[in-house]
């Protein structure tokens, strides 16, 4: 069974309630459960909560720009000692410079976060009536008792009930877990395969909740084996602040695409092909090539005006340049 397959079968089970694991999965899920208690104990808890960045990030005139980020430590900034290091503050540095206008960051993220706690998080932000969202999330649910197609499951409904209330949805999929040095072998491989599976599932949820998604995959896969002492904080399992900017350089332009910044076309490679979400090749195909490529963005699509064709719903798979971040600077800070 390839991983398209397992994918679709994962997302299919999310959407009707069923178990719908795939055969690699099944047979790897009483390993992973038994050896990520050991991984947990290597790891440790954290020293201490991530700082928080919350604030004006940028100048410009016009109304400010408002950016959510949701989802578990990596997207809260756990590892680095400074606020400006933080995912959310580098996105709201890179977002307003793009934009010309000032962002305002509001973050609900928090350390041990799963996709079941997606919907409370919203529920914190939602009175700022964010203009984009941008959610990391999965780690969690590979290393605890979640089922994919139940993360899956919360996974898109929280980008349903963000796109119902206005805001575009930029989702980072599970980050590959292979590379990480406290999480042993056979645990590793399982580990490497589950999340690149779950990220897959992932992007086939978020696309038909009408969100896009970028792939983390690789990101935190071959640059973070080659350099783990510059790119993993002092844990050596979360991101350092270097880990973070690589993550956030692939995400930034797929977040100013969705707010309209700039064309869907600018500094990406489209894959012209177009993939339905409903059969068996398409969108999971997409979504699977995309669990392993850095950067890589799965988003909906049309075909002659429609959304959804015979096998259901469009989507393009597009690689964007990375952007670099500068050093974020809080509205409030400057002169």
């Amino acid at each position: 069974m390839t991983r398209a397959s397992r994918a679709r079968r994962i997302a299919a089970a999310a959407a009707y309630g069923g178990g719908g694991l795939g055969l690699i999965v099944s047979a790897c899920w009483g390993l992973l459960l038994g050896q990520a208690k050991l991984a947990r104990r290597v790891v440790g808890p954290p020293s201490a909560s991530p700082p928080v960045g919350d604030g004006v990030y940028g100048s410009g005139g016009g109304r400010p720009l408002t950016l959510g980020v949701l989802g578990d430590s990596s997207a809260a900034g756990l590892g680095v000692q400074e606020t400006w290091q933080t995912p959310g503050a580098l996105l709201a540095t890179g977002l307003a410079d793009a934009a010309g206008r000032p962002v305002q960051l509001v973050t609900a993220a928090r350390v041990g976060a799963r996709s079941s706690h997606l919907l409370e998080q919203i529920e914190k932000i939602r009175t700022d009536h964010p203009d984009v969202v941008v959610v990391m999330i999965g780690v969690n649910d590979v290393t605890s008792r979640t089922r994919p197609s139940e993360a899956v499951r919360h996974l898109g409904q929280a980008v349903r009930r963000l796109r119902a209330e206005g805001a575009e949805v930029v989702v980072c999929t599970c980050p590959d877990l292979g590379t990480v040095e406290p999480i042993l072998q056979p645990l590793r491989l399982v580990a490497r395969v589950w999340s690149r599976q779950l990220a897959a599932a992932q992007t086939i949820a978020v696309v038909e909740a009408g969100g896009r998604t970028v792939s983390l995959g690789d990101v935190l896969g071959p640059e973070f084996a080659a350099r783990p002492k510059e790119m993993f904080s002092a844990d050596r399992f979360h991101p350092s602040a270097a880990g973070y900017a690589a993550a956030v350089a692939v995400t930034l332009p797929s977040v100013c695409a969705a707010v309209g910044l700039w064309p869907e076309e600018t500094d990406a490679v489209t894959d012209r092909r177009l993939f339905s979400l409903a059969e068996a090749s398409p969108v999971a195909s997409a979504a699977a090539r995309a669990a392993s490529r850095p950067g890589s963005e799965v988003s909906g699509s049309d075909v002659h005006g429609r959304e959804r064709g015979r096998r259901g719903r469009w989507a393009l798979l597009r690689r964007r340049r990375p952007r670099p971040v500068s050093d974020p600077v809080p509205a409030d800070d400057e002169p």
